[in-house]
């Protein structure tokens, strides 16, 4: 079942090469890298179970700030994140908010609509680097 706004893909590499290619194409753009969380070693410390899972959060400042000028409210949905997480069969897969959705979300239009667009785009390319899906 996808949720509303996700995009998710299936990376061709395992959970820590696909967030380790993710990171490095983040980098690669100029973006700053705020927090990789590693959910799994987060549960491990807790005594549970939990198949590889690592949140990247990033972004910039030139990209993001103009959408939050235009309505600070999508500040909530910044930075933007990737999660790169393992299903039950092996498979790695790479999640994360399409940047359009998250205008329509906040109702932003005109100049912000195309900005989101522009991000989504990069988003999608940085992704299939790290997928190894281009």
């Amino acid at each position: 079942m996808a949720a509303d706004g996700l995009i998710t893909m299936r990376s061709s590499h395992g959970p820590k090469d696909t967030v380790n290619r993710l990171e490095a194409q983040v980098s690669a753009k100029g973006m700053t890298v705020f927090a990789r969380i590693d959910h799994a070693a987060g549960a491990t410390e807790a005594g549970l179970p939990l198949r590889p899972t690592d949140l990247l959060i990033f972004g910039n400042a030139k990209a993001g700030t103009p959408l939050m000028q235009a309505e600070q409210a999508i500040g909530i949905d910044l930075p933007l994140k990737m999660l790169v997480w393992q299903d039950a069969s092996g498979a790695t897969w790479l999640s994360y908010n399409d940047p359009t959705w998250l205008a329509k979300r906040h109702g932003l239009a005109g100049g912000s609509e195309a900005a989101a667009k522009a991000m989504a785009a990069a988003l999608d390319g940085i992704a299939r680097a790290a997928a190894g899906s281009a």
